[in-house]
């Protein structure tokens, strides 16, 4: 990686004086979500987005010792409509999310003075700036993602998805709106129906439930491709980067890009298999900042994309499947090597079986 390559210095976090402040309630499901999940650490604006979180979705019995009071029980069950839980006072308060996203984008531009990211224009569509808005704006029958790459609008629920998918388009904008871009054009080719096509399957699989894997020792990713577990997770564990210790020694790491992988991490399963691509970096790459990790490899994974998807003949099986509890450093119990021994997680694979 040459050295005019790399980012500009960039805080994984950041402050300013006074931050807006996201009123709201939101139900006891975000209560869950463990923040110092090694698999949610290179999310842009985690310490405010976690911090918002965490206040907006307290228990009823921790509001009440906050603030004294003692209500009846109706206040947590009381739900509007559309799913919004009722504040103290009464007022509906729906959007929650994405208004906590809109300052999260807005104060990250803010810090790196640059304007907001931007959409990837498709055919006579012009660049777009992103924005998180209202589940409400979507127009009835409109495509999401032709609706995103039209406005730049990012149509938000309060849930845990959209919550991810927000934080996903923080800390990967680029190659978000290259996902988008590739949905605008085979929209226009096909329409809308129930079958998607297999550039659109290939996107959704990605954007759902990819994972990252980045390596400066080919040998790491290629052993992940050809399903060999013993010679990509567990013998070159001394290699894999460890969120909680960094070492610039580090030879892999792997980031989540799939946000409803991400949601359904908030309950891990040994289970739970990503769909993953390879990217090979320089060992200068392990010397960087998270955040400045993220910014070179939203570039990296961008031109990834924009490659794979071009190509008519893609489909996910392209993907390489990964076991995301088998990351090293992401779940305690793989550091004992029988984790591995799991036939039924980890799977002799189909390439194996095209190799014979």
């Amino acid at each position: 990686m040459p050295a005019n390559d790399l980012p500009a210095t960039l805080n994984s976090d950041t402050h300013t004086k006074q931050l807006p402040v996201v009123e709201g309630q939101l139900d006891n499901s975000f209560a869950d979500i463990d923040w110092q999940a090694p698999w949610l650490s290179h999310i842009t604006q985690l310490s405010y987005i976690s911090n918002t979180i965490e206040r907006l979705s307290r228990s009823k019995s921790q509001r009440n010792s906050l603030d004294g009071s003692n209500d009846s029980e109706g206040l947590d069950n009381a739900k509007s409509l559309n799913g919004h839980d009722i504040n103290a006072s009464g007022i509906n308060t729906p959007d929650t999310i994405a208004k906590v996203l809109k300052t999260a984008i807005t104060q990250q531009a803010t810090y790196l003075e640059q304007p907001l990211p931007h959409t990837k224009p498709a055919h006579d569509h012009k660049s777009q700036t992103l924005q998180f808005v209202s589940q409400n704006v979507l127009p009835e029958g409109e495509a999401y993602e032709h609706f995103i790459g039209t406005t730049g609008n990012i149509p938000t629920r309060d849930n845990l998805h959209d919550l991810f998918n927000g934080s996903i388009w923080l800390t990967f904008p680029k190659t978000k709106a290259v996902l988008n871009y590739y949905h605008m054009l085979e929209i226009a080719k096909q329409g809308i129906s129930e079958r998607r096509g297999r550039v659109r399957d290939t996107i959704t699989v990605f954007d759902e439930n990819g994972a990252v894997l980045v390596t400066s020792d080919a040998s790491i990713g290629e052993a992940l491709v050809d399903f060999d577990w013993q010679a990509s997770l567990v013998k070159p564990r001394p290699k894999w980067d460890n969120p909680t210790q960094p070492d610039n020694s580090t030879q892999a790491a792997v980031y989540i890009f799939g946000h409803a992988l991400l949601e359904q991490l908030v309950h891990p399963r040994k289970p739970l298999c990503a769909h993953s691509i390879v990217i090979h970096v320089a060992q200068e790459f392990f010397t960087l900042s998270l955040a400045e990790r993220m910014r070179y490899l939203d570039d990296k994974v961008a031109e990834y994309m924009d490659t794979l998807l071009s190509n008519d003949d893609v489909k996910p099986r392209q993907l390489a499947p990964l076991p995301i509890l088998g990351v090293p450093h992401f779940w305690a119990e793989n550091a004992d090597t029988d984790f591995y021994e799991d036939s039924y997680v980890f799977r002799s694979g189909r390439r194996k079986k095209d190799k014979k």
